[in-house]
């Protein structure tokens, strides 16, 4: 793999960086689409970073954006620290450019276990979500015609949640939507991703939904990501095609 920097723009949900970058920097930025994202690559040195867009101001900027970090060394599941986590911030008006988060392994040999137990939810934030009742409600009530509500419950620990506590989740157009936050169960006992969304208001996403889980977690339509010969340029290509007729990029 080549050593040699080039510059590359690095998306984010609030714009984006151009910045030089190697090939293995693009490989951790590249997830499944022609676009790069800074996300999973981390923090870069301001002194890689050439410009940077703001989608606030609607405007490019020379030279690297702010970027704060912090460290905070926080066990969030068995053998799995988050060791730093930070944001690129448009020097004009602070808005966030980027998030990322960076785990590591405390045993690099050994596995990540099950996330860190979350405190029950409260009687009164439950009646206070509609939305949201206990495993054991769900199973007790008998079944009806009606359609069933869109309630989701904690995961309890036989549920094997995995340790994706605290990372971004992004939409299949790069646009961040929220935090991790567990994995829940819904009313038709199916698995979801509860996040906590951008506006503080807690939310569910159907677990076929999610495409990737790395650093980030990016969802993606399951019904288009299931057609043989579809392109990730939206094209979709005759069965056995290899390589894409409209844009020619490997077809998966």
């Amino acid at each position: 793999m080549s050593s040699e920097l080039r510059i590359k723009k690095l998306r984010g949900s609030g714009g984006y960086v151009m910045a030089r970058v190697s090939d293995e920097q693009q490989t951790k930025g590249n997830l499944g689409g022609p676009d790069l994202f800074l996300a999973p690559i981390g923090r870069l040195s301001a002194e890689f970073i050439t410009k940077h867009f703001c989608n606030t101001c609607e405007k490019e900027f020379e030279g690297s954006p702010k970027i704060e970090f912090e460290n905070p060394n926080e066990e969030v599941a068995e053998n799995l620290i988050l060791a730093e986590k930070g944001q690129y911030i448009c020097n004009s008006c602070n808005s966030s450019i980027a998030e990322y988060r960076e785990f590591k392994k405390q045993d690099e040999a050994g596995d990540v276990g099950s996330a860190k137990p979350i405190e029950q939810i409260s009687t009164p934030q439950v009646e206070n979500t509609p939305q949201v009742e206990s495993v054991s409600q769900v199973a007790n009530t008998p079944q009806v015609d009606t359609a069933p509500q869109e309630s989701v419950t904690t995961a309890s620990p036989a549920t094997s949640v995995t340790a994706i506590e605290g990372r971004a989740v992004y939409d299949e157009n790069a646009n961040k939507i929220g935090i991790a936050k567990q994995v829940g169960i819904d009313s038709t006992q199916s698995m979801v991703l509860v996040i906590t969304q951008n506006d503080g208001s807690e939310g569910s996403i159907p677990w076929k939904s999610i495409k990737k889980v790395g650093e980030v977690i990016l969802l993606g339509n399951p019904e288009e990501a299931a057609q043989p010969g579809k392109c990730s340029c939206g094209f979709l290509n005759k069965d056995g095609a290899k390589f894409c007729e409209e844009c020619g990029t490997p077809v998966q």
